[in-house]
């Protein structure tokens, strides 16, 4: 299967106007609209950094021993960050990737490409997945179930097209607690930097601001994306009704988020490239110190309050 529709990267006013009201379409003009430079924006490489952070993700959800699965499917691939790294840590031998997006198929299949591996995909709605049934070893996603209008159907249709005893794993989706505080610290980086750098000494520091034209109107549209936060109880619960067995969630990132997305606002803040390679290390090593300072206070702290939950199952055996 290839990608077969094209990307809408400059969304008309009136596709913007229809898609305040339809999250599916809204999901689709803002992904396309990021696919060219989304990788950039989150620091996303295919590099050991990354490699081991997928592969650390996948095993602190699952345990992996470091068996490979056969085929794995990436669900809202965006551009194929999460499989194309678990690929090259040994997770999955083979690939296939959806996303509503056809902006951000086309960008993972070109990443695929250049890496190297053997990967496939489409355009596709994660609540209507095109497989037959059985189809895969694996099923993965990062970051996408929190975008999708109906969660409990998609994990139907995860379960369907998974081999009996296959297993899906999906990382990065905000807990409830998580991002009133990721958020909130987020608009008090936000206000205190560009309120700052309006400062005459300063202003060398002020990224642009520009009003919304044909090129970027889709941009507004990240204000409705973001469909749902979790709680890592009710999560397992819906897998459960799904019809999974051994579902289970864990949660990580509390004072490593309180770092990460102040410094994420405040990079979106300032001209590109006025930080440089001192305040990337900064980061970096910041959130690993932190990271690991949160996986000691995992065992004492309720699981709810962390920001980051990772969701493991398994398809019934027959």
């Amino acid at each position: 299967m290839s990608t077969d529709q094209a990307p809408t990267p400059h969304a008309t006013a009136e596709q913007v106007e229809a898609a305040w009201n339809d999250p599916k379409l809204a999901n689709v003009l803002y992904h396309d609209w990021e696919a060219g430079t989304y990788d950039e924006k989150w620091s996303i490489s295919y590099d050991e950094r990354c490699i081991d952070y997928a592969a650390g993700r996948f095993r602190l959800a699952t345990g992996w021993d470091g068996r490979p699965y056969g085929h794995a499917l990436e669900l809202g691939c965006g551009t194929g960050f999460f499989l194309l790294n678990l690929m090259q840590a040994g997770v999955a031998e083979k690939g296939s990737v959806t996303d509503l997006s056809p902006g951000m198929v086309q960008a993972a299949l070109r990443n695929a490409e250049h890496l190297g591996l053997p990967v496939d995909g489409t355009v596709a709605d994660a609540e209507t997945i095109p497989y037959p049934d059985d189809t895969f070893d694996l099923v993965v996603g990062h970051a996408v179930l929190h975008h999708i209008p109906d969660v409990e159907a998609a994990l139907r249709e995860v379960l369907r097209v998974l081999e009996p005893g296959g297993r899906f794993v999906f990382a990065g989706e905000p807990t409830t607690v998580g991002d009133a505080y990721a958020r909130a610290l987020s608009r008090w980086t936000w206000k205190a930097a560009t309120t700052i750098t309006r400062l005459g000494p300063l202003q060398g520091w002020r990224r642009p601001q520009t009003e919304l034209d044909e090129s970027s109107r889709a941009a507004a549209l990240e204000a409705v994306v973001d469909l749902h936060t979790f709680d890592p109880a009710e999560l397992e619960a819906m897998a459960g009704r799904a019809g999974a067995r051994d579902v289970r969630v864990v949660t990580e990132e509390l004072t490593a988020a309180m770092l990460g997305w102040p410094v994420r606002t405040f990079e979106a803040a300032v001209p590109p490239g006025k930080l440089g390679w001192n305040w990337a290390m900064f980061a970096y090593h910041g959130w690993q110190r932190l990271s690991a300072l949160d996986a000691a206070l995992g065992r004492v702290l309720p699981r709810a309050w962390f920001y980051n939950a990772l969701i493991s199952g398994t398809k019934p055996r027959r």
